[in-house]
């Protein structure tokens, strides 16, 4: 992202103001075990000749300039044996400041429905198959029972941490222990906390019960560490993973998506532009491709994927060392450590496929410097800016995809003109993608793979279902903003009744006057939040040609 410095009024914006090399970086803000790979077998059928015409022609074209496409001739190492296993790999849920102890909470991810809830006999978060062995109720809309065991809502059935039924209210008491059956027991998932997020196995096979100890979730030790602050979120996004991923890969989209929603830093403010946006060449480069991710560079920016889940990019002090080196060899001047030369901060995402069409994106940006503005500005502040951010390309990313679904995910790389280094992460994604990840997500069986009719505008825009509801700080604020709406209501329909009830002569001319112009001001003030509250919680359109 755009950033440089830090201000409290550039905090609000998405991702924030961190460290001044992080510029223009980012975009914004038992049969499951091994399932063979499903790939279209008409992904590349075009509906028209026309169609057809056209992708020969570019095809050609492309041919000829093969050697003009990002990645042909970048740096970087690929590794063959190993292929990738969807579903053996931890996956994030939600973090734990969004989740409430008091009731279940349903979520899904790669194409499983899960319910997470708080175990108070274990003291832990456990996360299950959202779905009652009785009759296939979601356990999501039942409750935590006295006991603190998960209650099945529809029949009362109640399952205690380890999945185990403890009680059937329809069984004699006398008669048969049918709820110690195996058929009745839930499915549970190996669920672990690490970085203030909840991550869960994708098997719930007993044999990984245990799986935690051989393979464990990625750390970024910077999200544990007390001497780092971190503004954090998350929202369910209206397209899909692949297309989730390769957005916030992309630094070039930056001055346009999310133009005079993000500012430039300082030290670009000064560079002639091109154009108004202000766009400019990016020297990517993608260093090792392997099974588990990659890493990349720019600048004095590491980038990193964590495969499948986890994009992140930080300064990297070896390359602001080696850069700072240079400058100073050619100055034949050695720069002292300043105090903005130890700021430190990442912008970490965690990219979690849902479904195809929808994905859910967790973000976290954690720094060393500026620490007081998190105590004083509340969370939903933040996350104004950075739904504005997301929204800002939202829509044109699904009907991207809906595109892209049309000449199949193998074909990525024919249909998309990718010619400039600034892509080199996207093409880097897409290349892991077809050659370890079968190059697209395995849904296990459980989806076609292809996606849900493209939504109205209102309905990828839509804020409250995708964020609010999910998101303890914005949800808190929106309950007290309706309240504050109402009140502001009531108090200017008391007014003008008071002054409709009192005889005349009873209180002067200018104290009605007074009480009436209260009555006018707080009926204005609730119209205004009226419309605050819509635009930020529930629904702001984005139209980039106005802008």
């Amino acid at each position: 992202m755009e950033v440089a410095g830090i201000s409290s009024a550039q905090l609000i914006h998405f991702p924030t103001t961190l460290h001044r090399t992080l510029a223009c970086n980012s975009c914004c803000v038992a049969s499951h075990r091994n399932p063979l790979p499903r790939l279209r077998s008409s992904s590349f059928n075009f509906k028209t000749v026309t169609h057809r015409n056209v992708l020969r022609k570019c095809e050609l074209i492309r041919t000829a300039l093969a050697s003009d496409v990002v990645g042909t001739d970048q740096p970087e190492m690929e590794e063959e044996k190993e292929k990738f296993d969807w579903f053996a790999e931890w996956y994030p849920v939600m973090q734990v400041c969004d989740l409430d102890k008091r009731v279940p909470i349903a979520k899904k991810v790669l194409g499983l429905d899960l319910v997470v809830w708080w175990d108070r006999n274990e003291n832990a978060w456990k996360v299950f198959d959202d779905s009652c062995p009785h009759r296939l109720a979601p356990l999501s809309e039942g409750r935590i029972d006295q006991w603190g065991r998960l209650q099945c809502v529809y029949h009362g059935w109640c399952f205690n941490g380890s999945g185990d039924c403890k009680f059937i209210p329809q069984a004699p008491p006398d008669g048969p222990p049918v709820h110690s059956s195996k058929k009745a027991c839930v499915a549970v998932y190996p669920s672990t906390v690490q970085n203030g997020i909840v991550w869960f196995w994708p098997n719930s096979d007993p044999k990984f019960k245990d799986v935690i100890m051989e393979k464990k979730p990625p750390f970024i030790p910077e999200l544990d560490d007390p001497s780092y602050v971190k503004l954090e979120g998350n929202r369910d996004m209206a397209y899909g993973y692949e297309i989730l991923i390769e957005n916030l890969m992309d630094p070039a989209h930056v001055p346009y998506a999310h133009y005079r929603i993000i500012q430039a830093p300082p030290s670009l403010k000064n560079r002639v532009k091109v154009d108004r946006e202000g766009g400019r060449p990016l020297d990517l480069i993608v260093e090792k491709l392997k099974p588990d991710g990659y890493v990349g560079k720019l600048d004095r920016l590491r980038h990193k994927f964590i495969a499948p889940c986890v994009y992140y990019f930080f300064s990297d002090p070896e390359l602001e060392s080696k850069n700072d080196e240079s400058v100073s060899s050619t100055a034949n001047v050695k720069k002292p450590p300043t105090e903005t030369s130890q700021r430190r901060s990442f912008l970490v995402f965690f990219c979690i496929p849902v479904s195809p069409g929808k994905s859910r994106l967790i973000w976290s940006f954690p720094r060393n410097f500026s620490k007081w503005i998190n105590h004083i500005v509340p969370r939903w502040i933040f996350h104004i800016g950075q739904n504005l951010v997301l929204d800002s390309d939202m829509y044109f990313l699904r009907v991207e995809e809906h595109k892209l679904e049309e000449i199949g995910p193998s074909n990525w790389h024919k249909a998309c003109y990718v010619p400039v280094k600034s892509d080199a992460l996207v093409v880097g994604f897409r290349r892991w993608l077809n050659k370890y990840a079968g190059g697209q997500v395995d849904w296990g069986g459980k989806y076609s793979g292809s996606l849900p009719p493209l939504p109205p505008r209102e309905q990828v825009f839509e804020r409250y279902w995708s964020h609010v509801v999910n998101c303890r700080s914005c949800n808190g604020a929106y309950k007290a903003l309706r309240i504050a709406e109402v009140g502001l209501q009531v108090i200017s329909l008391a007014a003008i009744g008071a002054v409709a009830l009192t005889k005349q002569g009873v209180i002067c001319a200018a104290a009605r006057a007074a009480i009436v112009t209260i009555a006018i001001l707080c009926f204005a003030a609730s119209k205004w939040l009226s419309h605050f509250i819509h635009k930020t919680f529930h629904f702001q359109v984005y139209n980039h040609a106005l802008v």
